[in-house]
Formats: structure tokens, C-alpha cells, sequence
């Protein structure tokens, strides 16, 4: 049944028995005999043929569609009893917002690489409802997001506290403002689009603080944020992993205000389903214990550790 599927999705997708012989290294008649087959099995024709194309009628496009998910498991199943029984290596697809991504994510997976070099990671950077998007449609092993999410298909694990301050250019009137006189309202404020973490910790923090700034400037990344404050057109609300090295080279100001910094969690999100791959857990494991997540977030207090999550082997979960 298995070829049989396979021959018929390269059929379909060809439009043409000639052209899915070649892809296949078959012979034309039994790529016939495979398709006949397959019909008798399911008691009904699944194609249209003439003398110019082969194309699916409704059961074919049924047949098609659960082929292809078929297969698609099959595979999967053939990788995670490999996984089981072998070395961990194979594709790792990790989803992360533009903070962790940018900024820790990097140190997480060159440790990875040196520990396990046949695992092949492959990095998608999004805000963070992007990332719950496609950890929901499965198009991710395991991502990070800024935040904590709550939605039906994904499991949540925090993962670290991060330290959020306004900065704002050094030559800004802010960085020689006494404390006490500082009026956050009447600043110019660059903020993240809608659907990102660091948009949603501003926008609580503005609640928090009854802000209510009349000038705000949206930027879709935050290293073009960080070159605006920098460069003198207003502040920011940013992670300390996002301007530590500018604050270092002072070329950015860290405004003093009593209520910061302003936390907020990362988050793990994994697809909760009842398999995982070893890839998976060892990139778990690393990221929960990797150095980075405990080094100084800022001069005066470390970065926390949050819960640590066990990984578990693919094993079935029992029914109930």
C-alpha cells in the first residue's frame, strides 16, 4: 500500500504517468499496474485521463490528501524509532522571537552543534505570535517566545526572567534629567508591532505606570529601534540581552526610573502531542542548562532561572 500511495501522489502532482515513471525509475506499465491497483483496492477510478493530462477526480483528491498525511507520518515514525535506537542527528526546527533569537539563541545552539554535530538545526525568527502560530500548525520541534502563552495545542513551560529598561540616546535631555523631574509622557516612544512580546510588556508596563505618551513611533524589528534611540529620535523599552553591548560602548543610556526594570518570562512552547524527537529533548536540555540563561542580565541582579522542564523519550502516551 505504501508504494502504492507514493506512485499515486507522483502521479497526481505530475500530471502525467510518463513524467511520474521518470521521477520514480519505474516502467510507464507499472506505474499503471500500481495505480490499477490502488483503485480495485478502493473500489473506484481516482483519476481522469486523456491524451493530454491525468488529473484527480473528488476521490482521487481525497485519496491525495490523506496520502500525503500517510506518508508524512510514516516517515515520522521511521525517524523517531531511528532517533530511539541511534545517535541523535536529523533536522531540529527552532522557533524564537526576535530577543531570544537574536540575542541568547545563538550561544544555545553553537553549545548544541558542538555536542551533537549531526543534528541539523534550522532557525525561524518571528514576534511572538508568529512563533505560537506556527508552533500550533506544527511547523516548529520547540520554540521560545517573550511572554507566556495560553492557547489550545501548545504546551508552556517558563523558562528565565529577563530584565526589561528605557534607554534612550546619551546625548538625549533624559540622560541629564534628575530622576524626580522626568515626565515619560511628553517622550517620543518607539515601540514593536502588534503581536510582538517586547509591544505587549511595553503596553503593561504603560498600564502599570499610567502612561499615556501622545507620540509613538512603531518599528517592526529592535535593532532599527535600537538605531533610532541611538541616534536621538526617542526611547525605548527594550530587553538588557538586546542593549547590553550598547550600553557597555555607551551608546545607549539606561534611564533611571524607580519602577524598573520591568520583567517579564521566556517562555518554552512545544506542540503537545505524544512523541518528541531526541533532537528535541537534547536541545531542551541544553537550553534549560545552558551558562547564558545564568550570567548577570544586569550589574545588579542575575538573570532567574525558572522551572526546568524533564525531557521525555518518544514513547506512546497509553490511551484512556
Amino acid at each position: 500500500m505504501e508504494q502504492s500511495l507514493l506512485v499515486f501522489i507522483t502521479v497526481a502532482e505530475k500530471k502525467n504517468f510518463t513524467r511520474a515513471a521518470e521521477q520514480l525509475c519505474m516502467t510507464q506499465p507499472a506505474v499503471s499496474q500500481y495505480i490499477h491497483a490502488l483503485e480495485r483496492n478502493l473500489k473506484t477510478p481516482l483519476l481522469e485521463r486523456s491524451n493530454k493530462f491525468v488529473r484527480l477526480n473528488p476521490a482521487g483528491q481525497i485519496v491525495y490528501h490523506y496520502a500525503k498525511e500517510m506518508l508524512a507520518l510514516d516517515e515520522r515514525m521511521h525517524g523517531l524509532v531511528d532517533d530511539l535506537l541511534h545517535t541523535a542527528e536529523g533536522p531540529l526546527t527552532v522557533g524564537a522571537s526576535y530577543t531570544f533569537g537574536e540575542y541568547i539563541l545563538p550561544y544555545v545552539i553553537s553549545s548544541l552543534h558542538q555536542k551533537y554535530p549531526r543534528i541539523k538545526p534550522a532557525i525561524k525568527i518571528g514576534n511572538t505570535r508568529e512563533i505560537l502560530s506556527a508552533a500550533a500548525a506544527r511547523l516548529i520541534d520547540i520554540g521560545i517566545i517573550e511572554g507566556a502563552a495560553a492557547q489550545d495545542g501548545i504546551r508552556t513551560i517558563p523558562l528565565a526572567t529577563d530584565q526589561m529598561y528605557i534607554v534612550c540616546s546619551p546625548s538625549h535631555p533624559l540622560a541629564q534629567t534628575p530622576t524626580a523631574q522626568i515626565d515619560l509622557n511628553r517622550e517620543t516612544w518607539i515601540i514593536r508591532e502588534k503581536g510582538s512580546g517586547t509591544r505587549e510588556a511595553t503596553e503593561k508596563m504603560f498600564a502599570q505606570q499610567q502612561l499615556q505618551p501622545t507620540e509613538i513611533m512603531e518599528f517592526g524589528s529592535t535593532q532599527i529601534i535600537k538605531e533610532s534611540v541611538e541616534a536621538g529620535l526617542g526611547i525605548a523599552l527594550l530587553s538588557f540581552w538586546a542593549i547590553r553591548k550598547e550600553i557597555e560602548a555607551r551608546r545607549l543610556y539606561r534611564v533611571s526610573v524607580p519602577f524598573l526594570p520591568f520583567l517579564r518570562t521566556f517562555s518554552i512552547i512545544i506542540p503537545d502531542s505524544c512523541f518528541r524527537t531526541k533532537a528535541t529533548d537534547l536541545f531542551l536540555q541544553e537550553l534549560q542548562q545552558h551558562p547564558i540563561l545564568n550570567r548577570p542580565a544586569s550589574p545588579s541582579q542575575p538573570m532567574t532561572k525558572a522551572t526546568v522542564l524533564t525531557p521525555r523519550s518518544p514513547v506512546h502516551k497509553p490511551a484512556k
